[in-house]
């Protein structure tokens, strides 16, 4: 019973262990600007997670340089440059409109517009198909009653 008390005295411990960073602003502008742009920036090593909720040595890093950059004076627009200089586009969860990125960009639309497409022309053709079938003649349906019949009589 002490073994499984003392484990779970551990495992209720384990978030304990996390790193907590606490950082010093000299203005409260500063500390929204910090918490804004850490959940913006993606990790380069976790790649699903900001450097804001990762705990890898690098989003430790850059949550440093971050600070400091703010600190510093630098704007936003100048820290997201010097990330992605530094670890390139995929460090942004929303990477900047340029020739490179295109694709992201315009790949949804045209997904949505081939499935539309798609859509569009498989009703059509189910269309097509009910409308080219033809009723059956007077004599078609003759020889259909007389096999009924006869599969009547037969049972």
């Amino acid at each position: 019973m002490v073994r499984i008390f003392s484990l779970v005295l551990l495992l209720l411990a384990l978030p304990a262990l996390a790193v907590i960073e606490t950082y010093e602003f000299s203005d409260s502008a500063l500390e929204k600007r910090y918490r804004a742009l850490s959940e913006e920036l993606r990790c380069p090593k976790c790649q699903n997670q900001n450097i804001a909720d990762s705990n890898a040595p690098i989003s430790q890093d850059l949550r440093r340089l971050l600070y400091e950059q703010l600190e510093q004076g630098a704007s936003d627009d100048q820290i997201r440059q010097y990330m992605v200089d530094r670890y390139g586009e995929f460090v942004r969860y929303r990477p900047s409109f340029s020739g490179v990125t295109i694709f992201l960009w315009v790949a949804p639309m045209l997904l949505l517009a081939a499935g539309v497409a798609i859509a569009v022309m498989t009703l059509l053709g189910r269309k097509q198909e009910t409308d080219t079938t033809e009723a059956l003649s007077e004599e078609e349906q003759l020889k259909l009653k007389a096999i009924l019949d006869k599969a009547e009589s037969n049972q």
